[in-house]
Parts: structure tokens; sequence; C-alpha cells
């Protein structure tokens, strides 16, 4: 089909464009244009003439912040959220920076080569670890999509055109952010957290820190990009759509067949997004994909029945956990212990053909059966 696309696709979660001729049909000819994700508040001041037609498809919902409407992150977050939650979202970030070693980190405008890699390479590895738990596929770490980012990203943060927020436990980072930049809008291009730190909720605190950033640095607008998430709406105060442009030649028969094939095919793609089927799609996709993997059951044994059969419980280090899993629930039981990581003690051990593990604290002790 002679249709032209926009560079980088859609890639780049966000595209405002110009017209910078007045017949651009005379470079048309035959052809159609196709530019992907033009956000509708961008509200561009091009629209069709005598030679040149424009047909624009409603596709993924977006959400932003308009931080302008506020002096600074405490005051957005007096507005948008109820107190109660304000101080939960004050105990999480406390909670993590009491029980790990915490370093926030914005690359923007200078990173090293070997940093780059290391963040980069832990971006993957959560990304692919979020959606294998969720069994469902992620187009980001499609090889073609993922080494696009990689490649391109690094000079963008040397030119300030983007940024990695990094959230680093113990110097590993568990929260990644890649962001793109305007003068003064951020895009908030791809997120993810480690699950295992789940029970702080880390998603909040990156966002929280994020803004926090945006704020002093006076930038007016965050967006959190195309597509539908409960946290999206949850924290913006400005829904939109995002629009497909389609131009063509109106004097070219060629030129408006194109651009009407087009123009119904992504609307009959929207509307099997609306029906959800996307969603169906993709974890059919994955469970094509990915051997089904066994649902490991977990339940807490009481601690003194235990003691009282004198089960042989050996020490143990957490990176030497026999089953990865375990991992979230360790860091769910420091979360309601409130206390350093470094005070735990792991213990493992069986009772009746079950492996148990045994986690311990100045002040906590809790024991797990893995079924």
């Amino acid at each position: 089909m002679p249709l032209y696309v926009n560079a980088g696709s859609t890639l780049t979660k966000g595209v405002s464009y110009e017209l910078f001729t007045e017949e651009p049909t005379d470079s048309l000819k035959n052809k159609a244009l196709l530019i992907f994700d033009v956000p509708r508040y961008f509200k561009l001041e091009v629209g069709a003439s005598k030679k040149l037609g424009l047909l624009k498809v409603r596709q993924y919902p977006g959400y932003l912040i308009q931080l302008n409407d506020f002096t600074d992150l405490n005051d957005y977050l007096s507005k948008t959220f109820s107190k109660s939650s304000n101080q939960k979202f004050k105990r999480y970030q406390q909670r993590l920076e009491q029980c790990f070693t915490i370093d926030y980190k914005v690359y923007h405008g200078a990173i090293s080569k070997e940093a780059y890699e290391h963040v980069f390479n832990s971006f993957y590895r959560l990304l692919t670890k979020r959606f294998d738990d969720k069994q469902t596929v992620n187009n980001n770490l499609f090889d073609h999509e993922w080494n696009f980012y990689h490649d391109v990203v690094y000079q963008m943060i040397l030119e300030k055109k983007a940024s990695l927020y990094v959230i680093y436990s113990d110097q590993k980072p568990i929260s990644v952010r890649l962001n793109y930049y305007s003068d003064e809008i951020i895009f908030d291009a791809i997120t993810v957290f480690d699950i295992d730190y789940s029970k702080f909720h880390l998603g909040k605190i990156s966002i929280m820190k994020v803004l926090e950033w945006a704020f002093e640095n006076n930038y007016k607008q965050f967006d959190f990009s195309k597509g539908y998430f409960d946290y999206k709406e949850s924290w913006g105060n400005l829904k939109y759509d995002f629009e497909y442009h389609i131009l063509y030649n109106k004097k070219s028969l060629v030129s408006i067949v194109t651009a009407r094939i087009a123009y119904y095919m992504y609307r009959l793609k929207q509307y099997l997004r609306d029906q959800r089927l996307n969603e169906k799609f993709h974890k059919l996709t994955y469970a094509l994909k990915n051997k089904k993997t066994d649902v490991v059951g977990i339940t807490e044994v009481d601690a003194e029945t235990l003691i009282n059969l004198e089960v042989d419980f050996k020490e143990t280090k957490l990176e030497n956990l026999e089953w990865p899993y375990l991992k979230k629930e360790v860091y769910d039981f420091i979360f309601l212990a409130k206390e350093p990581i470094d005070n735990l003690k792991l213990f493992t051990g069986s009772h009746e053909g079950k492996e148990l593990l045994l986690m311990e604290t100045l002040q906590s002790k809790k024991i797990v059966q893995i079924n």
C-alpha cells in the first residue's frame, strides 16, 4: 500500500507536526501519509485544503497532569487525593527508606555508557518479570521496539531530550521510568518497578519523585502517554485521545483509496480495542509462546507448633533461596516488621515433606510453608 508513516512510527509516545509547503500534495502524488499518535490537546493548525485531505482516527486514551495548576508536589497531592491517601503515600516512602538503602537518581543531560547499559539491562529484566507475572505480552519487549529505545535513548539523555528516573535499593535498580521532553512537557514513555517490592507501593513513590523533579524544574505538564491504566486516571487531571492523522492528495484516486483503507482499518482496530479484545489476544499470545508454570501456594505456619516439633532449621541468605518467588514474601514480611533488612535472618527446613522458610528480625518472626 503506497502509505508513508512518520519517523519513529508508533514508538514516539506522541507526535506534533506542521506542513512546511503550501502544496504538500506535490510530494504526496499518488501516496498517503499516516502520522501516528497525535495528542488531541496539541490542537495542531493543520487542516484540509482544496488539494490536501485530512482524516483523523481516534485511538488510545491519554492522561496528563496540568502541573501549572499547582504550586508544588504537596499542593498537587493535597488537591488531588484525600488526607488519608496522602498520609499513606508518605508512609510508603518512609517505610521503603526505613527498610532498605534507597537512592533516587535522574539521568538527564549526563550518564556514562556503563551506567546506561546497567540501567537498561535492569529495565528489560524488570519489564520481563512484570509481564511474566501478568502472563501477557508487552510490545515494548519486542526485539525491534526494545532495540529502538536502547539505540536512541542514550544520545537523547545527553541532549536532555529524554531521562531515566531510577530508584536504587542497595545500588540495584528496582524502579525505572523512561521519560521524553519538550520545552514544557514531560512524556512518561515506559515505566516499571520490581514486583517483589509491591507491598511498598513503588509505583506511587516513583510517580511522586518524578513529579517533585518536574515541579522543581518548572515543567507545565506531565503526560502519562497513551493507554489506560487505573493509576493514570487517578493521578491525571485531564483525559484526552490520541489520533492517527491520514493526509492524502484529493486529486489522486490512488491516494484517496489508500487513505480510506487505512482510515477504516484503524477504526476497526480501535473498535476491537474498545471491546478489550486486544487484552485477550495478548494473553493468548503469551500462553502460546510460554510454557505454563505451576502455581506455588504459600501458607503461614504457627511458629510455636513447629518449634515444639523440633524442626531442624538451617540459616541461609536471601540470594541463596532455592525459590525466587519467595523474595516477595520476605519483603512483605520486612514491610510489616518495620525494620531494616539488615536485621533479617532466614532459615530453611522441612516438615512432613513440605519445605519451610523461617523469617526473623529483632522484633518479628514468621514461618511459611511452600505447598
